[in-house]
């Protein structure tokens, strides 16, 4: 007997055609609401969201694997773009203030992490990836290679983005330090060079991702092409270019593979454990301003620019809300990018340190 209720909203009996133009159309329409009303990382994050509505409701779609390697390539060239050279002589010449500042901040996040992670309301080391102050994508895909839930430390390290996004808009208005009307214009006319660099750029970082994985290193498909674009970078090999096109669909990609591990039972849990996400987050938050109000009183920084030096968020929410504001932006981003470098090398061994803290002291 035909079923009724043909359009019912019952993913699980959709055809797959049917389900990826669903993904498709509200990953574009998520993404771009996100986008209006300036929230970082919405090219993932609408994926992401639109991906566990259809996956907890059993309308997932099958994700190639090499889609998902490829696009974490174009995300690590991404990043490797990110860091310049030019931040180094800031780091060096202040670097006492960035040694305790990033310290400060990862030591913090840290300890929460490992509270958390004691209380057993999260598995395994999932607590202590999910708290990582920084690095939200590189965290959110090595945390799978060492032994995390990835769908638990997507949930709270994205939340952490938006919720410190907020609190640090909230300051900068709070403090009437924003400079109306300086808005940061880029031309975007292609030419036959800038069309080799991204071939160069794309070439890069796919073929640097699938090295990883072929030699099996954890992380090795976001890592071995962010080391492999600082390192061409630098040696003038190529001069990473990626059209906003190609890093909005990469961003689809990692989100819609985040998602689609969600299940209903995992959406539930996580439910659970949001009031717990949040107050860590919130803590954080608190634990850094205190943090900033120590780089004001000792160091003589200027409030609003220690609180965004010192902000966990994600360092491309804070450059561009840094951009607008008039704060020592140089200062703001040299402490984000080394707090990023140090989460980047030392995460791994915090978090595996840490998880076995946790076993012994069971």
């Amino acid at each position: 007997m035909p079923d009724p209720r043909p359009f019912a909203f019952d993913p699980a009996r959709w055809p797959q055609t049917l389900r990826w133009a669903v993904l498709l159309a509200g990953s574009v329409f998520l993404a771009a609401l996100l986008g209006a009303v300036h929230l970082s990382a919405a090219f993932l994050l609408g994926p992401m969201a639109v991906a566990i509505a259809l996956a907890s409701s059993g309308g997932s779609v099958k994700l190639p694997r090499a889609a998902f390697v490829a696009a974490q390539g174009v995300v690590g060239v991404m990043i490797a773009s990110k860091l310049p050279a030019s931040i180094l002589p800031e780091i060096v010449r202040d670097w006492p203030i960035f040694l305790v500042g990033t310290l400060s901040t990862v030591l913090g996040a840290s300890a929460l992490g490992w509270a958390m992670a004691r209380s057993g309301s999260l598995p395994g080391t999932t607590a202590i990836w999910g708290s990582s102050p920084g690095a939200a994508t590189v965290m959110t895909l090595m945390s799978d290679d060492f032994g995390a839930d990835m769908r638990l430390v997507a949930v709270m390290q994205y939340t952490r983005v938006a919720c410190c996004a907020i609190a640090a808009t909230a300051v900068v208005r709070l403090f009437g330090v924003a400079q109306p009307g300086s808005v940061a214009a880029m031309s975007a006319q292609p030419d036959a060079g800038a069309m080799i660099e991204v071939a160069k750029s794309l070439a890069l970082g796919i073929g640097m991702a699938f090295l990883g994985l072929k030699l099996k290193i954890p992380g090795g498909g976001l890592l071995l092409p962010l080391a492999g674009g600082l390192i061409f970078g630098a040696l003038g090999f190529v001069e990473i270019t990626l059209p906003q096109t190609v890093l909005a669909l990469s961003y689809a990609i990692v989100g819609w593979g985040i998602g689609m591990r969600f299940s209903r039972e995992v959406l539930r849990h996580t439910a659970r454990l949001l009031p717990l996400i949040v107050g860590s987050i919130l803590a954080l938050i608190a634990l850094c301003a205190g943090f900033a109000m120590a780089l004001v009183h000792f160091a003589g920084i200027e409030p609003v620019t220690a609180y965004l030096a010192t902000s966990p968020g994600g360092a491309d929410s804070v450059a561009i809300i840094a951009a607008g504001t008039q704060v020592d932006v140089p200062f703001v981003m040299a402490m984000q990018i080394a707090r990023f470098l140090l989460v980047l090398i030392a995460g791994p061994a915090l978090a595996r340190a840490l998880s076995r803290r946790q076993l012994r002291a069971r």
